[in-house]
C-alpha cells in the first residue's frame, strides 16, 4: 500500500518522500538521513558540504542567463516527532506511508512531512534540470523539534543566499512572515520512596488516553485536553477524598507537543476502594463531557494491578499533585493586534519517574520576549513554593516580520498568477528556524510556506496530497518571476 505514494503528483516530490520515509530521523539521532542528503547531493553533481553542527547544504548554480539573480536558500529541517500509537522503534524502521482518500497518513506514527515533505521538495529542486533559475542552495537543518541546535549552531558565512524560503509551513494559501520565541522550564523534583502501610491493600493504574494531542505552538488555542492535567484531577480529588497513596505517575513524551496519554499507580483502603472506581467512571463521563467537541475520543480507565514495592513519600506526593494542578497549561494572551492570534503560551509537556528523580517538562512560547519571560516565571513561582529544582534555558528569538520583504512580494505574486486569488500574511505561533538564522544572517530576507499538514507531532499526522502539488508549482512559479 504505501508504494501508491509513488504515483502521485509531482512524481518527483513524491519519489523523494517515500526515499525519506524508510530512513530513520529522531531528532539528534539524523546520521543516517543526513549521510543520505550528503549522497543525493554528490550523486547530482553538485557541491554538498557539512558544518561542525551537522547541517548539510548543496548548492546548485544559476542555470544560463539567470546569474544576475539574488542567490535564493531553501531551508527544511532533517529531523522528526517520533509519536506512535505502540511500541514502534523509530531509530530503526521505516515510516509506513498511505493514501487516506485525499490524505497522507502514517500507519500508527507520525508521518514526518514535518519536515520530510520540505526536504522532498528542495531534493526535486535540485535534482530537476528543466527548471530555469539562479543560484540555488537548500539548507537541510538537524535536532529542529528538540532543541534547534543546527539552526543555534549555523554559522554565519556558511550560505551565499540572500533570500530564505522556509518549507515547514502547515497551510497552503499562507505564508509566514513571523513566529513565536520559545524556551523551556524543567522541574526536577526527588523520587524519595517508603514502604507501603499494611492497610493499603488495592492498587489500581489510572490511565488517561485517546486524545488528539498536537503541536503545543499550532493546537495550543484548539481547546485539546492535556493527559497530565486530566489525570492529576483524578488524583488531586483522590488524595484529599479516598486519602490515595501515589506510588508512581508518567505522562507526555516531547517538549513540543500536548500530552495525549498518561498513567499513575495508586494505592487505597478496603473502605474506599469501590468508591474511587466509581468516581473515576463518573469522572470519565464528566471529562467526555467537558471536550465533546474538541477531544471526544478521551477515556480514564482504572484497573486493579499487582501491589509495587513501595509508594512515593506522602508529603512530595501531595506537594506534586497540587504543583500540577496550579502549573498553567494553554494559552495565557491573545495578540492585541492581530485577530485571532495566540501570542503566549505554556505547555506542560512530560513527566517521567526516572530513578530517583521525577522530571516535569514545560515549554512556553511567545511573540512577546517580556511576556515569553513572564509565563516562564510563572511555571517557576508554582513549583518553586515546593522542594524542587528548577532549571530554565535560554530558549530561541522570535522572528520579526519585515514589511518590505522581496521575497513576500515575489512569493504573493506567483500565488496570484498561479490562483487569481491573494494569499494570506500571517505571523505563526509555533517555532521557526528563522528567528535563529536571522541572528546570524540579520540581511537575510525569510519566508515561510508549505503544503497543509494537520495534526503534527501526533499519530493522526495527515498531508493534504493537492497541496504537494500547488506548492511545488508555487515553487516554479516563485523561480520564473523572480528578477
Amino acid at each position: 500500500m504505501s508504494n501508491n505514494i509513488l504515483n502521485l503528483q509531482p512524481t518527483n516530490v513524491w519519489k523523494f518522500f517515500y526515499e525519506i520515509c524508510q530512513i530513520p530521523r529522531p531528532s539528534k539521532k539524523e546520521d543516517k538521513i543526513m549521510a543520505y542528503l550528503m549522497e543525493k547531493g554528490k550523486s547530482f553533481g553538485l557541491e554538498t558540504l557539512q558544518d561542525e553542527a551537522g547541517n548539510v547544504l548543496i548548492r546548485k548554480p544559476a542555470t544560463k542567463g539567470k546569474e544576475h539573480i539574488t542567490p535564493i536558500v531553501f531551508q527544511s529541517h532533517a529531523d522528526m516527532v517520533c509519536e506512535s500509537n505502540s511500541a514502534f522503534d523509530f531509530e530503526n524502521n521505516a515510516i509506513e506511508p498511505w493514501i487516506d482518500g485525499e490524505w497522507v497518513r502514517a500507519k500508527g506514527t507520525t508521518l514526518g512531512a514535518d519536515d520530510g515533505i520540505g526536504m522532498a521538495i528542495a531534493l526535486a529542486l535540485l535534482e530537476d534540470k528543466t527548471i530555469e533559475h539562479g543560484a540555488i542552495e537548500c539548507l537541510f537543518t538537524v535536532d529542529e523539534e528538540s532543541g534547534m541546535t543546527g539552526a543555534f549552531g549555523l554559522k554565519s558565512g556558511f550560505m551565499n543566499g540572500k533570500m530564505l524560503l522556509n518549507l515547514d509551513s502547515e497551510d497552503e494559501g499562507q505564508f509566514f512572515i513571523g513566529c513565536a520565541g520559545g524556551k523551556s522550564t524543567t522541574i526536577t523534583i526527588e523520587n524519595k520512596r517508603r514502604s507501603i502501610p499494611k492497610e493499603l491493600t488495592n492498587a489500581f493504574e489510572i490511565k488517561v488516553k485517546g486524545l488528539k494531542g498536537g503541536h503545543s505552538g499550532d493546537d495550543i488555542n484548539k481547546g485539546r485536553g492535556n493527559a497530565i492535567k486530566i489525570l492529576n484531577r483524578v488524583l488531586y480529588y483522590a488524595l484529599y477524598h479516598y486519602n490515595v497513596a501515589l506510588s508512581t505517575i508518567n505522562g507526555g513524551k516531547l517538549h513540543n507537543a500536548i500530552a495525549r496519554e498518561a498513567s499513575a499507580i495508586v494505592l487505597v483502603e478496603d473502605k474506599f476502594k469501590s468508591l474511587l472506581q466509581a468516581y473515576v467512571k463518573e469522572f470519565n463521563q464528566i471529562v467526555k463531557n467537558e471536550y465533546f467537541t474538541t477531544d471526544s475520543g478521551v477515556e480514564i480507565t482504572i484497573s486493579e494491578v499487582a501491589r509495587p514495592k513501595d509508594i512515593l513519600d506522602d508529603y512530595i506526593a501531595s506537594d506534586l499533585i497540587d504543583a500540577l494542578y496550579a502549573c498553567p497549561h494553554g494559552v495565557i494572551a491573545m495578540a492585541q493586534d492581530i485577530e485571532n492570534f495566540v501570542e503566549t503560551s505554556t505547555n506542560l509537556a512530560s513527566i517521567k519517574m526516572e530513578g530517583n528523580q521525577i522530571k516535569i517538562i514545560t515549554s512556553q512560547r511567545s511573540s512577546v520576549e517580556s511576556k515569553k519571560e513572564d509565563v516562564g516565571n510563572m511555571v517557576e513561582a508554582v513549583f518553586g513554593m515546593i522542594d524542587a529544582d528548577i532549571e530554565s534555558s535560554d530558549g530561541y528569538p522570535g522572528w520579526t516580520p519585515n514589511p518590505k520583504s522581496v521575497v513576500l512580494d515575489t512569493l504573493r505574486q506567483a500565488y496570484k498568477n498561479l490562483y487569481q486569488k491573494e494569499p494570506a500574511v500571517l505571523a505563526i505561533h509555533a517555532g521557526l528556524e528563522c528567528g535563529l538564522i536571522s541572528e546570524k544572517y540579520p540581511d537575510m530576507d525569510m519566508i515561510s510556506y508549505g503544503p497543509t499538514l494537520r495534526d503534527v507531532h501526533s499519530p493522526d499526522e495527515r498531508l493534504l496530497i493537492v497541496t504537494v502539488q500547488q506548492v511545488w508549482d508555487l515553487t516554479k512559479e516563485f523561480l520564473k518571476i523572480l528578477k
